[in-house]
């Protein structure tokens, strides 16, 4: 007898060539974290202008709540994510997302200025999403491709979500306290479709797994092995990513004040068209680098990547500051070079490191303690701008922030493609320990260069 037609469509995935199979994944993996964007980055695009909380501006007072809470919730992943059994992840996407809509929900019914614990607790199940869907996508031949697609939502579904925000409260009047619930409860159905084809990924084939090594889920024996075996290339790496991650909170959670400083305030569709060459070109890029199959060249083209992102940002902004770029121009411009790098972690980095050294893993552990310290950063740079810097101008502070960040993550950048470098020179002394040993108890395989 026929089977029902969900396992038909799991029957074919199996089946399929690459390309509809990419496809099929880049489409469930984009449509889930665009809707994830609806109930996390909509209330950015209120002004909230002239509330304030203990002298802190209250905008920034929510930013600063949700970090926190998307910041925890980036630690508690640390474990969790790389944790986490495959037959756990769909259920887990729709409760975590429920959760913080429920927060927005308290977020419009409890009134100014306590209603910023809503947007605590509405991050703190947000930050585990990526992680659950990405795993969907690690691993394969093709990751590059599928994370790139997947991470385009990144840049597209901020705008597109600020957008609908800020189209409501300009178009049907809804207050900036009830407008995130609403934006949320608009993206419903394209959350459950995601989901659903998310759930229908088959596991990576046995060619996947001798291309790009076998992932596990990771307890705390081997993340404490994983990062003894690493730490000075992790250290350097997540500091680049701390730096990249302010940098772009900055330009997404201000986006509205910096488009109306350049003198956009009366073009709110700029926010969803300014990024789409973006995502466009990034995901282009990144979607490239599949056709490396040499997992050192990718690795190391990987990091030629971040730096090359950094440059972008430090020059276009030196540019801009003299004159010789048009404002609109710069704020793209940026936003590529930033998303370059900042993408490049989500789809590139980690996925190789991990084929490179064949040391059994997976991306979650990795990402999560880079995202856990660099939303950490972005709680840091948001109560300095405050309390340090009040009185400059957010155009002004983000164009120092560009100068800082651009210039850090190009000396960083070429800092750690040296450690990694060496890293691959050590050899095991005869008769002494392993660089450094993998789970299942081999030597580590650069240790036998």
């Amino acid at each position: 007898m026929e089977k029902n037609p969900t396992s038909r469509v799991e029957r074919w995935l199996q089946k399929t060539n690459a390309i509809n199979f990419s496809i099929y994944c880049i489409t469930a993996a984009f449509l889930t974290y665009c809707s994830m964007y609806a109930f996390r980055k909509p209330f950015t695009a209120g002004v909230f202008a002239d509330l304030q909380l203990w002298g802190i501006d209250y905008k920034i007072v929510l930013i600063i709540a949700q970090v926190l809470g998307y910041m925890l919730s980036k630690f508690i992943g640390i474990k969790v994510v790389s944790e986490m059994q495959p037959q756990g992840r769909i259920k887990s996407i729709l409760v975590l997302i429920g959760i913080a809509w429920l927060a927005l929900l308290l977020f419009g019914l409890i009134p100014y200025p306590y209603n910023f614990v809503a947007l605590f607790l509405n991050g703190l199940p947000l930050g585990m999403i990526w992680g659950i869907v990405f795993s969907f996508l690690e691993g394969r031949r093709f990751t590059e491709l599928l994370g790139a697609g997947m991470s385009a939502s990144f840049i597209v579904s901020s705008g597109l979500v600020k957008a609908t925000g800020r189209g409501l409260i300009d178009g049907y009047g809804i207050s900036e306290f009830w407008m995130p619930f609403l934006t949320g409860m608009l993206f419903v159905p394209l959350l459950f479709l995601g989901v659903w084809m998310l759930s229908k990924i088959p596991p990576p084939t046995a060619e996947d797994v001798s291309m790009r090594t076998q992932r596990i889920p990771m307890g705390r024996r081997e993340r404490v092995q994983f990062f003894l075996a690493f730490a000075p290339g992790i250290i350097l790496m997540v500091a680049i990513f701390i730096g990249l991650t302010i940098f772009r909170d900055l330009r997404d959670n201000f986006a509205v004040e910096l488009w109306a400083a350049l003198g956009y305030a009366d073009a709110p569709e700029i926010l969803l068209t300014a990024e789409i060459p973006i995502a466009v070109c990034v995901l282009i890029i990144i979607g490239l680098m599949m056709f490396i199959k040499n997992n050192r060249i990718a690795f190391y083209a990987n990091h030629c990547i971040i730096i090359l992102g950094g440059l972008l940002v430090l020059v276009t902004t030196w540019m801009f500051a003299n004159g010789a770029l048009h404002p609109a121009a710069w704020m793209i411009i940026i936003g590529f070079g930033m998303y370059l790098a900042y993408i490049s972690y989500h789809t590139m980095l980690f996925e190789r490191w991990i084929a490179l050294f064949e040391y059994k893993s997976n991306i979650g552990y990795l990402m999560y303690v880079a995202d856990a310290f660099g939303y950490l950063g972005s709680v840091a740079i948001l109560l300095f701008r405050n309390f340090g810097a009040g009185n400059v101008s957010w155009l002004t502070f983000f164009t120092r922030s560009a100068y800082i960040m651009g210039g850090f993550t190009v000396v960083t950048g070429l800092v750690a493609t040296l450690y990694f470098l060496q890293r691959e020179r050590v050899k095991v002394r005869e008769g002494g320990r392993p660089s450094f040993i993998v789970p299942d108890g081999r030597r580590d395989p650069i240790g036998r260069v």
